[in-house]
């Protein structure tokens, strides 16, 4: 028997399922675990072209030369420990890809270090959580160009299809595809938390239940806001629970969880100068969510409007379906602001590290298997594809002209849901990055002007160059 095509480190739920869509598509692989109990169950339960190893060595001497190795395993120190292992036992042009969400500056790193030794590293997102895996995820490798030939059949075939092809390409050097991946994240954090602001002033502003909210979101992923977390949405809202007969989202605790990689955006988006509000309030709202003591605690203490009073913010009962048409075109334009960061954000990492990152290629490869995909990302691939040097998508006609004309409904929804004591963070950050980037003139005159004035920091005059510094007092 020949030996394997490609090997996977880590058979947890995402290398299993990546395991078991590299073998459907006539690749032997070579299957290794920390536990190697999981590998014998991995075996028995999937009678498949798979080797099945349980040293390092056993594995390494698997595989067909040049190795294709991916790991599929935790962040942080354990792919620094599992790359010492594992290195001693390669050799010169083999290939290690990181699957798993890591930093991209350690990515950066490792690449160096394994480059130096005549190896490649590449750091690979991976997008599409365990049914992506499984049949179809996006993919995004960075890394040396030269390895890509060796490893882009592979992918490629594992990858999800759209009818602009499959889900994947080299995203340029060194870290840039954990880089690219973390910003998907953030995007993903973003549009999440518009989504949920959204079916909050369905549910508490209209008193909707969660099957007719699921009605809406149905009806609204016909249109311009298709995407997978629109349908996902209209799916959880149907779900009913079995031992209360309740809907079952209403059943789960307001606290949301994170990983890190949202979190991850806005510390670089510092670090970049780039302007991420409406990702960094959808990390604030998770953080408050957490809170759910205190916010009880606060519930009984602080009063917002009455309740009673407060629902008349939205009109009467007849005027229902207005207030969902603007809620609808909020989301969008929503939607629009928070993909328009995050391509920002990548176009300045890109900058910073030299990488060339081709956007109109992340629209495209965005278009299937990710958790972010959506009808959207047809218009951003359209609009880098006819400017690739577009600084921002609000610059772009068609999606600009699309915010001009949905910007009446989502600032009557925000309105209504600022006076019915309804918090909108992301819709409210949303918002104000669009105005505040199409302001001529913004009141930080004042903010430097008090800077020189307690600190002589200086400023900038409007009617000559150069920095001046003026007594204020």
């Amino acid at each position: 028997m020949s030996g394997s095509q490609f090997g996977i480190i880590g058979l947890g739920t995402m290398g299993r399922n990546l395991a078991l869509n590299i073998e459907s598509r006539g690749v032997r692989v070579a299957v290794w675990n920390l536990e190697s109990q999981w590998v014998a169950d991995f075996l028995r339960d999937h009678p498949g072209n798979f080797e099945g190893t349980t040293t390092f060595e056993a594995f390494v001497a698997a595989l067909d030369r040049p190795r294709r190795i991916m790991m599929m395993i935790p962040a942080g120190k354990p792919v620094d420990a599992t790359i010492d292992k594992l290195t001693p036992l390669l050799d010169r042009g083999d290939i290690v890809i990181d699957g798993g969400n890591s930093w991209f500056e350690d990515t950066e790193r490792r690449e160096a270090a394994l480059r130096a030794k005549g190896m490649h590293f590449v750091g690979c997102g991976v997008s599409g959580g365990e049914e992506g895996a499984r049949f179809g995820p996006s993919l995004m490798p960075g890394g040396p160009a030269e390895a890509w030939p060796a490893i882009s059949n592979v992918l490629e075939a594992i990858a999800a299809r759209t009818e602009a092809g499959p889900c994947v390409t080299h995203v340029g050097p060194g870290g840039s595809g954990h880089f690219v991946k973390m910003v998907h994240n953030g995007i993903e954090y973003g549009d999440m938390q518009l989504i949920a602001e959204s079916w909050d002033v369905m549910r508490r502003g209209l008193g909707m239940s969660a099957p007719e909210t699921a009605d809406v979101f149905e009806d609204w992923n016909k249109g311009s806001l298709e995407s997978f977390l629109t349908e996902l949405t209209a799916q959880v809202c149907r779900v009913m629970d079995k031992e209360t007969g309740a809907p079952l989202v209403d059943m789960v605790l307001d606290k949301a969880g994170q990983k890190g990689t949202g979190r991850w955006s806005t510390q670089v988006a510092l670090d970049l100068g780039i302007s991420v509000p409406t990702i960094a309030a959808a990390l604030d709202a998770r953080g408050l969510s957490s809170l759910k003591e205190e916010r009880l605690e606060a519930a009984r203490s602080l009063k917002g409007p009455d309740p009673a009073k407060a629902l008349t913010a939205f009109g009467p009962p007849d005027s229902v379906q207005d207030v969902v048409g603007d809620l609808r075109d909020a989301l969008y334009a929503a939607r629009i602001c928070v993909y328009a960061q995050g391509m920002a954000l990548i176009r300045a990492g890109s900058d910073r590290y030299k990488w060339n990152v081709n956007l109109a290629e992340i629209g495209r490869i965005w278009k299937g298997g990710c958790i972010i995909r959506a009808r959207l990302l047809d218009q951003v691939r359209q609009a880098f594809t006819a400017q690739p040097a577009l600084t921002n998508l609000l610059l772009d006609p068609a999606l600009g002209d699309a915010v001009e004309g949905a910007q009446d409904g989502w600032r009557r929804t925000i309105g209504r849901a600022v006076a019915a004591g309804l918090p909108l963070p992301a819709h409210v950050t949303a918002m104000s990055y669009f105005d505040s980037y199409r302001s001529q003139r913004l009141p930080q005159n004042l903010t430097q002007a008090q800077r020189d004035a307690f600190g002589a920091h200086t400023y900038e005059r409007t009617d000559r160059p150069g920095a001046v510094h003026s007594d204020w007092s």
